[in-house]
């Protein structure tokens, strides 16, 4: 697993965009899974300037992490509308390309097509994430399986609280439930892309990355990939003991990704 910590938020954007816009370099029809919330927000907008610069998503699929249950896709928060208008329509991707798990129909029966249709696109190459205050993944809550599949959940009060803001201020708008790839599916991504800012996220990360594998912390499930690259603002990173250890042992690795698109390749 790497380690990055950077300054601010706009550097693990931008550091954040160059990782995902090699991997379309590299294969202009990669599949990529896309999390919502305010951490991936800024690197959605960092990419475009790819998207600018004339790198292709057109032929990129993409598979959402989650949706709320009850939430009309044409609702302004609906994970449907949140990609439409932070990754589809900014990066030129197609729409019939981004999959959303269905939030209106029979959960039972949605979760597992879901994972169906990731595994017929030939599996997610790099899955972009952020992390829940309290440690969820996606909204994977604590106490979920790390061999869950893509499943109904229902949302702790904390989070709905933290999702509030989106929605007006008003709690009773919060859906209570969600749609989420669970973490076994998350985990058969080939590459993790994990982003995290602020200081109210330095608990969660600290117990995520060296604390112990728990349940109770299921972002602490990625230290189980082989394929990590974790991107922190000073803030999110406080509650790290090896700070100066990660710093020393990724230099070279950052200073190529900062010399983007002379030398960059995720796994290396």
């Amino acid at each position: 697993m790497r380690i990055i910590v950077l300054p601010t938020a706009a550097e693990t954007a931008q550091i954040g965009a160059a990782l995902v816009a090699a991997v379309v370099d590299r294969n202009s029809r990669a599949v990529l899974s896309f999390a919502t919330g305010s951490s991936p927000e800024p690197l959605y907008a960092a990419l475009r300037e790819h998207a600018d610069q004339g790198l292709d998503f057109s032929e990129v699929t993409g598979f959402a992490l989650d949706e709320y249950i009850g939430l009309d896709p044409t609702h302004p928060e609906s994970y449907h509308s949140v990609l439409a208008r932070d990754v589809v329509r900014p990066l030129a991707l197609d729409p019939a390309r981004m999959n959303v798990p269905d939030g209106l129909g029979d959960p039972d029966t949605a979760g597992p097509a879901y994972d169906r249709a990731i595994a017929a696109s030939g599996g997610v190459a790099l899955q972009i994430l952020g992390v829940g205050a309290n440690g969820h993944l996606g909204f994977n809550e604590p106490g979920s399986s790390f061999a869950s599949r893509t499943r109904e959940v229902t949302l702790t009060a904390r989070t709905r609280d933290d999702n509030r803001r989106f929605f007006g201020g008003e709690l009773a708008t919060v859906p209570g439930s969600a749609m989420t790839q669970g973490i076994g599916t998350i985990l058969e991504a080939r590459s993790l892309l994990v982003v995290a800012n602020g200081a109210h996220k330095a608990e969660a990360i600290g117990a995520a990355l060296e604390g112990p594998l728990s349940s109770s912390c299921p972002t602490s499930a990625v230290q189980l990939h082989p394929s990590v690259t974790v991107l922190l603002d000073a803030d999110a990173a406080a509650g790290l003991t090896r700070r100066d250890y990660y710093a020393e042992a990724n230099a070279a690795w950052l200073e190529r990704v900062r010399a983007w698109p002379a030398v960059l390749a995720l796994q290396s």
